[in-house]
């Protein structure tokens, strides 16, 4: 029996510079080296809950609210919403800060589901989740929402697809 943690104990913070090979030709940070960075911190807050080695299982949702610019430090905060049986949630939060004026803007939200697995592959079980704040409550909450969406939504798409391959 695994023993139970608490968002804390998983949470991540990770700092990246915005650099000019990170950027478009607008000077903003690429959409994607953003979503990279978003996975590698997911990704350490599962290991870091799980103890094991983890992988992407899907990209839930990625909001963009404010643009990152040249120069810009980048904040990325990550933490277990949620564990399942074998999957978390992983919620990220995106900051940017100005050094030249120590602005501070929250740029981005992402949710991420990871799996833990073995060395074949296969699923492991994880630690279950102890909220004690009340935003990790809701939080946790909100991620059994999320994943229910998840879930009929899969449902859905396999559904259009079986409809689909009845028409051929």
């Amino acid at each position: 029996m695994m023993n139970p943690k608490t968002p804390k104990e998983s949470a991540v913070e990770m700092t990246e510079m915005v650099l000019p090979n990170d950027t478009n030709y607008l000077g903003n940070l690429l959409g994607g080296r953003l979503m990279h960075w978003i996975d590698i911190a997911a990704a350490l807050a599962a290991m870091k809950h799980s103890g094991r080695v983890c992988v992407t299982a899907s990209v839930d949702e990625i909001n963009f609210f404010e643009p990152i610019k040249l120069s810009h430090v980048v904040k990325l905060y990550a933490s277990v919403n949620r564990a399942f049986k074998t999957s978390m949630e992983i919620g990220v939060k995106v900051f940017r800060e100005d050094p030249l004026n120590g602005t501070i803007a929250h740029t981005s939200t992402a949710y991420l589901t990871f799996v833990a697995i073995d060395q074949y592959g296969k699923p492991l079980p994880v630690p279950q989740l102890i909220p004690v704040t009340d935003d990790e409550k809701r939080r946790y909450d909100e991620a059994l929402f999320r994943r229910d969406q998840r879930l009929k939504n899969r449902e859905l798409k396999k559904q259009a697809e079986e409809k689909k391959e009845e028409k051929k």
